[in-house]
């Protein structure tokens, strides 16, 4: 194993078991590293942008690098000064053979949504933000779990195709409402908050409970759509970790 393989692999322990022993066991064998490269990159990047210390501007050029550095690698260009973190972003790409496939769905993807909750922090969004900030994510995450999970089996290609992750991703931000209010960032769309005059940390109004119950209902909507598409993924350990990850939420 090279450096970026064994940070990786620690970044993703430390993070989440439950994603260190999926891609142990789950992924494809061939696929591991690249699996545990994938996902320690942006934790780390989350962790970046999450940092007390950094300024809004700071953050800012931060992920204008990381952008930058994702399309430069997508490019062939050689990149000079990179630090280890942004070395397995770097060996990501360079592993990628098909460079137009689920890999690179899954990195740009992920990549707008860090950019995303970048310029969000502090400021009140729309719900057409909030929808595509779920709909990166959800493509981020079902795209990589098909490229290293049972990549060379069917998977549906249909409207439901992003649906579980979407249901996870909605009631992730409903779980976090109390923790991201803190930090700045807020889940509830401007149209609801002007159309019944309440503030963000209005979570207590009658309104904002309203809004919760709709969003709980699409989430199990989701869920269950989501479910019969999982159902029909052809290959078992892909399966199993759609169902797991499901269940965390």
């Amino acid at each position: 194993m090279n450096a970026t393989s064994t940070l990786a692999a620690s970044i993703t322990k430390d993070a989440s078991r439950q994603t260190f022993y999926t891609i142990r066991f789950l992924a494809d064998r061939e696929r591991v590293v690249d699996a545990y490269r994938a996902y320690a990159y942006f934790r780390w990047v989350d962790d970046c942008l999450d940092g007390e210390s950094a300024s809004a501007e700071e953050r800012g050029v931060f992920i204008l690098r990381q952008k930058s550095l994702l399309e430069r690698c997508y490019r062939g260009e050689t990149v000079a000064g990179a630090n280890s973190q942004e070395g397995m972003l770097i060996e990501l790409v360079q592993n990628d053979a098909e460079k137009n496939g689920g890999l690179r769905s899954y990195l740009f993807n992920m990549m707008s949504v860090m950019a995303f909750d970048t310029a969000r922090r502090g400021r009140l969004v729309t719900q057409a933000e909030l929808n595509g900030y779920t709909g990166w994510l959800a493509g981020a995450v079902t795209e990589a779990m098909h490229y290293f999970i049972g990549h060379d089996c069917r998977s549906p290609r249909d409207e439901t195709r992003y649906l579980a992750v979407s249901a996870a991703h909605i009631t992730h931000m409903l779980r976090d409402t109390f923790d991201d209010i803190q930090a700045g960032y807020f889940n509830i769309p401007l149209e609801v908050l002007e159309a019944n005059r309440i503030a963000p940390q209005d979570v207590g109004s009658d309104a904002y409970r309203s809004w919760v119950r709709s969003r709980v209902q699409l989430a199990r909507s989701y869920f269950n759509a989501g479910r019969d598409y999982l159902d029909r993924v052809e290959n078992l350990r892909c399966r199993l970790a759609g169902y797991a990850y499901a269940a965390r939420f």
